[in-house]
């Protein structure tokens, strides 16, 4: 594990400080449709809740993060993307990765969109009746990282990590745009996009969230499809840092203690559905592999024989993810 000496609060300073909000005032000098941070209120030594309102999304978007002091440095920025069932407000990283915990008084920033539900991240072509035209790859790769550096200081050196759809999402943007960033980890997610399988896997992440992926990329095996497909840009992962993982789908016994919500529904049929979940990941994860390893794109693995589509599994990966990225941000 890699970490840089930083001086944090005691447990009781920092319960009391977890206890008290302080809100900065809104930026109000920026011109209405530009973009900015019109809210920052800082939750804790190390966390700092923003509200950034984006020009190419038209829409005010929560960010969360986490920083060693919440004062500029010069330090590298990890960006880490939720799942299909994004959290609207706050990032699921936060409510249920414990990313907070994780991160405490390592020298990096760390950058938790929220808000991206069934979006994969991209940019979309058509407005869509539930989900509205989101532009999240211009927000991610131009107007965020510049507040960023900003507020929080940067060192020039990025990453970008995510489960699930945000796995596939954020291959898709560290090879569309490679000179951003230096490392990338996919947790249970799909890279690839093409053939019937991966194409049925980003209808059905989509339409989960009520949207029709034809409004994000259009008709599937079309250039859109293609020019975000990953495993059709290999040569742009060449030297990065790369970490891949995902379980085989088999339940194991983590999966029998962990709390569920009974508004999810009965628990043999919430096991069931993310046993089927991680079996589809693991499968597509295991093919880009194979492509990363034919083309002569070095990675670190992350297979497990067991586990299922869950956090109790994420939240194990995560530590092993970090120390394959970590090295790229220092």
């Amino acid at each position: 594990m890699i970490t840089r000496p930083v001086r944090i609060a005691s447990s009781c300073a920092l319960a009391v400080t977890l206890a008290v909000t302080a809100v900065a005032p809104a930026i109000a000098d920026a011109a209405p449709h530009s973009t900015a941070v019109v809210k920052k209120v800082k939750r804790g030594v190390n966390r700092v809740d923003l509200k950034v309102r984006s020009a190419a999304m038209k829409e005010t978007v929560p960010v969360t993060v986490l920083s060693p002091s919440g004062e500029p440095g010069a330090r590298g920025t990890l960006y880490m993307l939720d799942g299909a069932d994004a959290g609207k407000d706050v990032s699921d990283w936060i409510t249920k990765g414990g990313a907070a915990g994780f991160f405490a008084g390592r020298d990096v920033n760390v950058v938790l969109p929220a808000g991206g539900a069934g979006s994969f991240y991209t940019n979309w072509i058509r407005k869509d009746p539930k989900l509205g035209k989101p532009q999240w790859e211009t927000f991610l790769t131009e107007e965020l990282p510049p507040i960023i550096a900003k507020e929080f200081g940067t060192n020039g050196r990025s990453a970008v990590m995510g489960l699930s759809m945000g796995g596939q999402s954020a291959f898709t943007l560290a090879t569309r745009h490679p000179d951003l960033y230096q490392g990338v980890a996919s947790l249970s997610g799909c890279p690839p996009v093409s053939g019937p399988a991966n194409e049925a896997y980003v209808r059905t992440t989509v339409a989960k969230s009520g949207g029709d992926a034809s409004n994000m990329w259009g008709n599937p095996g079309t250039k859109r499809w293609r020019d975000h497909d990953p495993s059709l840009r290999l040569d742009t992962l060449k030297g990065k840092a790369i970490y891949l993982s995902a379980g085989s789908g088999a339940v194991g016994p983590q999966d029998l203690t962990v709390k569920r919500d009974p508004k999810d529904g009965p628990e043999d049929a919430q096991i069931a559905a993310g046993s089927a979940l991680e079996a589809g990941a693991y499968r597509c994860s295991l093919e880009f592999a194979a492509e990363m390893s034919t083309a002569g794109v070095r990675y670190t693995p992350g297979f497990r024989l067991i586990g299922t589509h869950s956090w109790t599994y994420w939240k194990n990966d995560l530590p092993n993810a970090w120390n394959v990225l970590a090295p790229v941000l220092y």
